[in-house]
């Protein structure tokens, strides 16, 4: 009697209903709308600005195969991995260890405090004093807004470890720094990876952010350039090769990341901070 019910309930569910369950049509069907409303508006409003998308997204492949378009990309790219790998290399064994010290954590908290509400493209003008217009200052940047969010989840991941794993780990002999490495990295890695996934999305915003204010080369470079010269459609292609970059590399992420902690809950949230 159950499954009867079951079945004639499935019968009279309308088609959309399970649409939402099909992998990867969700996302699809949100970007054919969120275009559907762009040529709509742009059309209904006919600013010279707004470009419909019907103009702006042939702008892209020809962006793609022009080889100093390219070249910017790449540039950005390389800036974008420089600056979360030294990100990576320094938050977390800082973050790692404000958790297991209260020494440690009470030297860094007033200066993660003092830097975390500033916007990291505030400090852009500064920096280009000290390192000038190229590569540096924008790296540094870049390491700034990818530092804060990966020390707080190496924070909180270092808290969670259970002090019963860590006493055994002692009485086994294990020097604190031996601890640190074999027991509570192991054991805060599904944090920290939430918060490589948040600081990737702070590095694609800073990076951008950066290029715009020391316009030499790369992404925000070629969105200036192109607003100067009044090529508005170039400028929204631009805007949308971006966010396609920030999606696909969120999606390789993600698939790295569930097999490197298959065994832990899987988070959805993305928290991003202040750039």
């Amino acid at each position: 009697m159950m499954a009867d019910i079951v079945s004639v309930e499935r019968a009279e569910a309308p088609w959309w209903s399970s649409a939402g369950t099909i992998p990867g049509l969700p996302p699809i069907m949100a970007c054919i709308g969120l275009l559907a409303l762009w040529e709509v508006v742009a059309r209904w409003y006919g600013l010279n600005g707004l470009p419909p998308a019907s103009a702006a997204l042939p702008q892209i492949p020809e962006i793609l195969t022009d080889k100093e378009s390219l070249i910017d990309i790449a540039d950005s790219l390389r800036r974008m991995v420089t600056g979360f790998a030294l990100a990576l290399i320094f938050a977390v064994p800082a973050g790692l260890a404000m958790g297991r010290s209260k020494h440690v954590a009470a030297f860094f908290n007033p200066l993660l405090m003092v830097i975390y509400p500033v916007p990291k493209a505030a400090l852009m003008p500064i920096i280009m004093l000290w390192l000038g217009v190229g590569d540096a200052s924008k790296t540094l940047v870049i390491f700034l807004g990818v530092t804060l969010p990966l020390i707080y989840h190496s924070y909180q991941g270092s808290r969670a470890v259970e002090e019963k794993l860590l006493w055994s780990a002692a009485a086994m002999g294990l020097s604190a720094p031996a601890r640190l490495i074999r027991i509570v990295l192991p054991a805060a890695l599904p944090e920290i990876l939430v918060g490589c996934r948040t600081g990737l999305v702070l590095a694609l915003i800073t990076m951008v952010t950066s290029e715009m204010i020391a316009r030499q080369t790369g992404i925000g470079n070629i969105i200036f350039v192109s607003l100067d010269l009044g090529v508005y459609d170039r400028v929204y292609a631009m805007i949308v090769i971006i966010g396609a970059l920030g999606f696909i590399l969120d999606v390789i992420f993600e698939s790295m990341r569930g097999r490197l902690v298959a065994w832990a809950e899987p988070s959805q949230a993305i928290v991003v901070g202040t750039t």
